[in-house]
């Protein structure tokens, strides 16, 4: 009985402790890295250059670690690629590469640095974490060896993973995730046999992370919502924009509202490659944003966030759009092209109007109000339903309101970052057939408008007052993972096509740019 008593206070005392060590809110921060890169990156170099070259970057990371811990945050993420650039082959990254070990070693590098063999890279960062008491994020390859007695063990007997890790404010390595969805052209690296689901605890959330080309789909990206209850997803990236709904901050600024988490993404910063657009995001509305295609100059961003953030109302994405008649304006609708996927589009004709465009299951509905309808700008209404096979094949639902890049109605669909009209008021829905919707508000000069619009629990996308400046889109884009692997052979062979000829065109424009 006393024991039973004992047992029962100090579990009570625990609860107690750990309730009173909580934090209700955190300081992120996230650091756009203007990645220093390899004079080559096909013809493998020594070991001793290559650390010379990561421990530039370091250097700059250092800068960005400590001014964050100075301003008090608890936690920084920093890019994919960030210590050593891209465009490398199997052979040429390697020297880049440390083993990695499982986090359920138990390790502080810092303390321990031999423990796994030659691990300076490591043992930086932890010494980084631990001086500055600050959860530090970071991307880096990790190399393991395998065997003839393992069939899928690559010719040169090794695998090599585009990996994240995470060090704790003690310097200890608390995460590592391999990266599971490799974007074209990361041939240097292995997909890993099962995809991983990372997450880790702290005093202030659960957190959960991956990486650049992972968000496009399920795996690992929506388990760690869905499944793993996770507060806030770690987003090493190296992300390239495509205009008009794959800019950075315009997509990740919505995967966080669609999926209802905070969300830490932070982007290289090569403006020549289209690389830039970092942000602290929460589920209502950004926090911190950046976007800077003018200079060559690396930002830290930080923001206040709630450890748990409130989940808004549930959304029924089909409820509102599926009562509506739609009205036929079929003999006025046009094809246009939107990232080499056919869209059919309406032109905005008027200064205000409702108007309904469809495609296979989806039809989206939009009413809006311009302040003035002007002579020498084009928006149109564009809906796609259907399987987008370029860099990946993911099935798409999207309902966007865009501004066409030219008076002329073809150009609707092509990547434009000015505009001139502004909307005094918008309302977009669409019949979806997924629950994964991620909304999407992009101004001119490539803003975003926080706090200016919401979604309601009927499934539309409404502005809350006119928007702070003129609009590039407004988009509703929609995931429906379980059709992703419906192509048909027809596609499949335009996906390979279109493959070959992006490899082409990036090998000519490095080649160009070098």
């Amino acid at each position: 009985m006393i024991t039973s008593q004992l047992l029962t206070c100090v579990a009570i005392s625990i609860f107690c402790a750990l309730k009173a060590s909580s934090l209700d809110t955190f300081i992120a921060a996230v650091y756009e890295h203007a990645v220093i890169l390899p004079n080559a990156t096909l013809a493998p170099v020594s070991r001793e250059l290559a650390l010379g070259l990561m421990n530039r970057n370091l250097d700059l990371l250092e800068g960005a670690i400590t001014s964050a811990a100075k301003q008090g945050a608890h936690i920084i993420v920093t890019p994919e690629d960030g210590l050593y650039g891209w465009n490398f082959n199997r052979e040429s990254i390697y020297p880049y590469l440390e083993d990695i070990p499982d986090p359920q070693v138990n390790w502080i590098p810092c303390n321990h640095p031999n423990r796994f063999g030659h691990t300076p890279v490591q043992e930086r960062l932890s010494c980084l974490a631990k001086e500055n008491s600050i959860y530090v994020v970071a991307n880096i390859g990790d190399k393991k060896p395998c065997n003839a007695s393992d069939p899928q063990c690559p010719s040169d007997g090794r695998y090599q993973y585009n990996t994240d890790v995470v060090f704790d404010s003690q310097g200890k390595l608390v995460a590592r995730y391999h990266k599971q969805n490799l974007f074209l052209g990361e041939d240097q690296f292995n997909v890993p046999k099962e995809p991983e689901v990372v997450t880790f605890d702290t005093t202030f959330g659960r957190f959960g992370i991956f990486t650049c080309f992972d968000i496009l789909f399920h795996d690992p990206a929506v388990a760690l919502v869905k499944d793993f209850h996770v507060d806030t997803i770690l987003f090493p990236t190296a992300w390239m924009n495509v205009l008009p709904h794959l800019s950075a901050i315009e997509f990740h600024s919505a995967w966080a509202m669609g999926m209802k988490v905070n969300f830490l993404a932070s982007n290289i910063h090569h403006p020549s490659k289209k690389m830039t657009g970092s942000g602290i995001y929460a589920p209502d509305s950004p926090r911190a944003f950046h976007y800077d295609m003018k200079t060559e100059k690396g930002k830290l961003l930080l923001s206040r966030l709630d450890s748990h953030p409130k989940h808004p109302v549930m959304v029924n994405w089909t409820s509102y759009a599926s009562g509506i008649e739609a009205f036929s304006m079929r003999n006025k609708e046009f094809k246009g092209t939107v990232f080499f996927d056919e869209y059919t589009f309406l032109e905005l004709r008027g200064v205000t109007g409702n108007y309904t465009v469809c495609q296979k299951d989806l039809c989206c509905h939009l009413s809006y109000k311009m302040s003035e309808k002007r002579a020498d700008e084009v928006y149109a209404l564009g809906a796609f339903d259907g399987l987008h096979t370029v860099e990946g094949n993911y099935h798409l639902q999207i309902c966007t309101l865009l501004k066409c890049k030219t008076t002329s109605l073809h150009t609707c669909g092509h990547a434009v970052e000015t505009a001139s009209t502004r909307f005094e008021m918008f309302s977009l829905s669409g019949t979806f057939g997924t629950q994964y919707v991620f909304p999407e508000v992009l101004l001119s000069e490539i803003q975003l408008a926080p706090g200016e619009f919401q979604v309601l629990s009927d499934g539309r996308l409404l502005s809350l007052k006119p928007p702070p400046g003129p609009v590039l889109t407004v988009t509703l884009f929609g995931r429906v993972y379980e059709k992703d692997h419906t192509s048909n052979a027809s596609s499949g062979f335009m996906a390979y096509t279109l493959t070959i000829m992006l490899i082409v065109i990036t090998s000519i424009l490095y080649s160009l740019s070098r």
